[in-house]
């Protein structure tokens, strides 16, 4: 359709105050978005780590279970404490999508392809067809032809537009020192045949890195980054597995690899997501940050000083299935001192929300607590000595005194 026949529909929908789901991460729509933000005067915008920009003026109501820089702070964001893997339940009992917004490849064969983001948009889909609603495709000649759960017969979609798009990636940063030394005790956890899960971030993107003289390394993950494809360029990956993950955070290289790439199989979420089938993969290794971490082995991804910075997003849904996972290990890390505010990163008990708990190792620039089996004294007193940092250890001891030293 021309964007004015586009517009016209928009402007149509019998629904008082749509619910959009649109593609996150860095494939979010923008031309559409823009499109529909001039047509619709009011309505809900649901997006999964939402990347600027984003439509925002009075009218636009943000809502997600993982806040992106997008919607970071917004006084009109309204947060949705969940894990990713119970988004497609979401959609089918209590949010139900009217629209949804989809950057695709151009159609080949019949189908498009979601490209770089799969998550939860098959589920948005399935649910916005479902109760009448309207499933709109921007058609980019940039976007990569990925497979699996990527691909979307043309029949499910109502209308398209072609736009072209520059596709983004996450700003690269030099490694530090303490994520060097963090990144070089994850790793020496990760032995051949390991499968992998990696999180977002400067320290799971750096233990990567050092894997490369791995051997039969598999991949089951929600997000698959460039270390994914250095791994694959280095012989560390089993020729034979598929690659699986849910969406795609990383550079043009990246892009470029997986276009028509029938290795790399994008998947839904609560497919990629159930612990049980994380489980079912031997010797799972889900590497993933945290914020801060308490005696007690919580983790703190979500909240920083009292407000949500993230969500739960899938780490609870990895860190279950790998401690179930036959030689499988839930390991968080984080650097043991927050330079801005001077303070330690592992404190006596958290004061906010817990993302995870009850993991296999807490690793630091200090070293690495190995914590599964241990008792609550000892998981105290090894969280103490190899992971705090020295400046925080006296005060920790006192909070300890509650569970013993043993």
């Amino acid at each position: 359709m021309s964007e004015h026949e586009l517009v016209s529909q928009f402007g149509s929908l019998p629904f008082a105050e749509p619910r959009v789901v649109a593609s996150g991460n860095f494939a979010s729509p923008l031309r559409l978005l823009e499109l529909f933000d001039t047509a619709v005067e009011s309505y809900r915008l649901f997006v999964l780590n939402a990347q600027p920009p984003l439509p925002d003026r009075e009218g636009v109501l943000y809502e997600t279970p993982f806040v992106g820089p997008g919607m970071r702070g917004h006084e009109r964001l309204d947060y949705l404490p969940m894990r990713l893997s119970l988004v497609p339940r979401l959609f089918a009992v209590a949010r139900p999508p009217d629209v949804v917004l989809l950057h695709t490849s151009m159609p080949r064969d019949g189908k498009v392809s979601l490209g770089i983001e799969v998550n939860v948009l098959p589920a948005a889909v399935e649910q916005a067809r479902a109760r009448g609603g309207l499933v709109i495709a921007q058609c980019n000649p940039s976007m990569p032809y990925t497979y699996g759960d990527a691909e979307l017969d043309l029949e499910m979609v109502d209308l398209a537009l072609e736009a072209g798009q520059e596709l983004r990636g996450p700003a690269r940063r030099p490694v530090g020192d303490v994520t060097s030394a963090i990144a070089e005790g994850v790793a020496s956890l990760v032995g051949d045949g390991s499968t992998l899960q990696v999180g977002i971030g400067e320290v799971p993107d750096a233990v990567v890195a050092l894997l490369k003289n791995r051997r039969s390394l598999r991949v089951w993950t929600e997000a698959m980054s460039d270390g994914i494809l250095a791994l694959e360029r280095a012989g560390a990956l089993e020729p034979d597995e598929p690659l699986t993950a849910s969406f795609l955070f990383g550079s043009d290289e990246l892009h470029e690899w997986v276009d028509g790439n029938e290795r790399v199989r994008l998947r839904r979420t609560e497919t990629v997501n159930d612990p049980g089938l994380i489980a079912s993969h031997p010797a799972m290794c889900s590497l993933n940050a945290a914020v801060q971490v308490d005696l007690w082995a919580q983790a703190n991804a979500s909240y920083v000083h009292g407000a949500v910075y993230s969500g739960f997003g899938g780490q609870p849904d990895f860190v279950v299935g790998a401690l179930h996972s036959t030689g499988g290990q839930a390991i968080i890390s984080l650097p043991s001192w927050h330079e801005k505010s001077g303070t330690s990163t592992i404190v006596g008990l958290l004061d906010v929300p817990a993302t995870s708990f009850q993991h296999s190792v807490i690793a630091t620039e200090q070293g690495c607590a190995r914590i599964f089996g241990r008792s609550q004294r000892a998981q105290a007193r090894l969280i103490i000595e190899e992971a705090a940092h020295p400046d925080a250890r006296a005060a920790l001891w006192e909070v300890a005194g509650r569970v013993g030293r043993g």
